[in-house]
Order: structure tokens, then sequence, then C-alpha cells
């Protein structure tokens, strides 16, 4: 299994926070089967003020990359995230086109 750390700012308005926080309280059915068809086990999102962190668990064959290509090919997960668009913010140093961005690991106890 392998597990990643990303994050993500949102946009600085508490009407806007709230409206993301009831959007991910009733998750579209199919933005929950595209996860798990990707090769997701369990997804969560944490946020504190306007950051957002997600930790990620996965079975070993996912890649961001083929996540990606089923994105891409899925109506329903593109109009998700053209929605949640409208909440987030992306960070300053992500890259074009980059939301969420992968956080590096820097200590473990195990």
């Amino acid at each position: 299994m392998k597990r990643y750390a990303l994050t993500l700012d949102l946009k600085n308005d508490p009407q806007l926070i709230e409206q993301y926080k009831e959007h991910h309280r009733h998750v579209w059915l199919e933005i929950l089967e595209s996860i798990k068809a990707s090769g997701i086990l369990s997804m969560e999102i944490y946020y504190i003020e306007t950051r957002l962190f997600m930790i990620i668990e996965a079975s070993d064959d996912f890649s961001f990359e083929k996540k990606a290509q089923m994105d891409a090919s899925n109506p329903k997960v593109q109009e998700w995230e053209n929605l949640m668009d409208t909440y987030q913010q992306r960070l300053p140093f992500a890259k074009a086109g980059e939301k969420w961005v992968l956080m590096e690991r820097v200590f473990e106890v195990l």
C-alpha cells in the first residue's frame, strides 16, 4: 500500500469555505466511484483556516498519471473539479495546471 499527503488552499472567504465543506458532506456518488476505481483505498481531507491537507492510501499499482487520465475522460469528475475550482486557490509554488501539491514526508514513527 502507498500513502500520499497533498495540500491545497481554499479562497479566503468564510462563506465559500462553508460551501466547500458542505459539498464534501455530500460528495456525488460518481466521484466516490471514480476515486475507488483509480486504486485509492481511502482518502481524508482536513482543513484549518484556508489550508487543506489530504491523505491518500492507495493500492501498490496506483499512479497519479493513471488517475489523471481516468479523470480527464470522466465528464462527471470534470464537472466536480470545475465546481471545486470555485472554492480552491492554487498554492503560489504549484506548477502550471497543478491543484493538489504532493508533500514530502520529513518524519515517521513506526
